[in-house]
């Protein structure tokens, strides 16, 4: 199986659905933009959310085993993706590729 590395690109704070929906919670992401990390054997990365692991790992498990090309073209890179979590207050996005050897 390939590596693979998933970079934390973007964070998102939707601090006005957070106000109107969400109850108070002491504790959110712990990501920050830039953080890499990588997957070996599809496995997570130590100190990967693993609520944001539940939506990438397709993607990490299709890539490592040599998938490519996802949709059609979508990516720049065929061996890539872009891909965020399923937090609608504070989504991350997260790319994803494959580590050329």
């Amino acid at each position: 199986m390939k590596d693979i590395k998933i970079t934390v690109m973007k964070k998102v704070l939707h601090s006005d659905l957070i106000e109107k929906y969400e109850n108070p919670i002491l504790h959110s992401c712990d990501l920050r933009t830039g953080d890499i990390f990588i997957s070996k054997g599809a496995q997570m990365p130590n100190g990967f959310c693993e609520s944001a692991w539940q939506n990438v790992y397709p993607f990490v498990f299709a890539l490592s085993s040599g998938a490519k090309d996802f949709y059609d073209g979508w990516m720049k890179d065929k061996e890539s993706a872009m891909i965020s979590c399923n937090d609608g207050f504070r989504p991350v996005s997260f790319y994803i590729e494959t580590v050329k050897e």
